[in-house]
């Protein structure tokens, strides 16, 4: 299904979205995961709350694109199919968008399978193998009972339920909670088969007792990619990944506040980026396409906006970090792209 989706989008891009709803809850019925998580993924694809309300008189459950819990809609909710034994909604504002049947659909058929299975299943494997708060003998038994070895270390590859592949890579898989809500997450060898998807990140490489850091690099590289790129891998920033805060993308940050001014400038961004990637300001204005006057006009409105030298010692290293704390922070890789009627429009 991932190849296919591949060869559709190059095809026929304007299927690709549906597809991929379809795709996605594949995967989430094979792994068999509980209503909250199927809901989250009805709901980031869809890109608005997504419900469901159960016959017996249950409690409506209700979860937003980002897998939080939200009240019942005020105004109610749809009666249960007695054959299904569930409704399902999408909670959008205005008209529904040209997969809303799609999704609901697709996301019943998850519900119908999920609650005909008598067993009740625990945690899944590749999620506790990944959660720092689980305790090591646990995990390792967990990555015994996966086939990996001890001694061999792995990388965790990252990307949204909407992602597009054009080859899988080897290795465990399951569908994750996150704080940005379900991935798709594929656990693979130090050295892995080249492939292409987009958007992904792929973490640094760790034994079993280090992978919950490789997820949470993985996580990072994702969200430090751009549409249309080959996957970021978190061994390319080096330690500077660990500088960038995981959890409080809020909190106060000096030279993170300086850059997002710098951003505001036509040129801004840009000359930033250059900056950190190049030795030399010589280096730097021949990749811009600028002059060296204009580049070193540049370089001084950016020093006086971070009140350092930014391209000597420390100072580099600190806007390097500042710069992908902002990309990190205006990221918006975790959104599903509109239908290809609204990209047009």
């Amino acid at each position: 299904m991932q190849e296919l989706l591949g060869s559709i989008s190059r095809l026929d891009p304007g299927a690709t979205l549906g597809l991929r709803v379809i795709a996605c809850f594949d995967e989430l019925i094979l792994g068999n995961v509980n209503t909250r998580a199927l809901l989250a993924a009805a709901a980031a694809l869809a890109g608005c709350p997504a419900g469901v309300v159960r016959s017996g008189g249950g409690e409506p459950i209700v979860v937003s694109p980002r897998g939080e819990i939200l009240p019942p809609p005020p105004d109610g909710c749809p009666e249960p199919d007695p054959e299904l034994g569930h409704a399902v909604w999408l909670q959008r504002a205005g008209a529904a968008g040209p997969n809303d049947g799609l999704i609901l659909e697709r996301l019943s058929i998850a519900l119908c399978a999920r609650h005909g299975v008598a067993r009740e299943q625990g945690r899944r494997g590749l999620g506790l193998l990944l959660d720092a708060s689980v305790p090591l003998t646990e995990r390792t038994a967990t990555a015994d009972a996966l086939g990996l070895r001890g001694g061999d270390h792995y990388r965790v590859v990252l990307a949204p339920l909407f992602a597009v592949w054009d080859r899988h890579p080897a290795g465990p898989e399951d569908v994750i909670s996150t704080r940005f809500g379900p991935l798709h997450a594929v656990l693979t060898p130090e050295r892995y088969e080249p492939f292409q998807a987009n958007p992904c990140g792929i973490g640094s490489a760790h034994q079993i007792a280090g992978l919950p850091r490789s997820l949470r690099s993985a996580l990072t590289a994702l969200r430090l990619s751009e549409p249309g790129s080959p996957p970021v891998c978190a061994d390319a920033y080096g330690g500077l990944l660990d500088a960038i805060p995981a959890e409080e993308d809020d909190a106060p940050h000096a030279d993170v506040a300086a850059v997002a001014r710098i951003a505001g400038r036509p040129w801004g961004l840009d000359t930033v980026a250059a900056l950190v990637e190049f030795q030399t300001v010589r280096e730097t204005a021949r990749a811009l396409g600028v002059h060296h006057s204009t580049l070193q006009h540049r370089l001084t409105a950016i020093i006086d906006e971070l009140g350092f030298a930014a391209t000597e010692g420390l100072g580099r290293a600190r806007l390097a970090t500042a710069y992908l704390t902002h990309r990190v922070r205006t990221s918006r890789v975790m959104e599903a792209p509109p239908p290809e009627h609204q990209r047009r429009t």
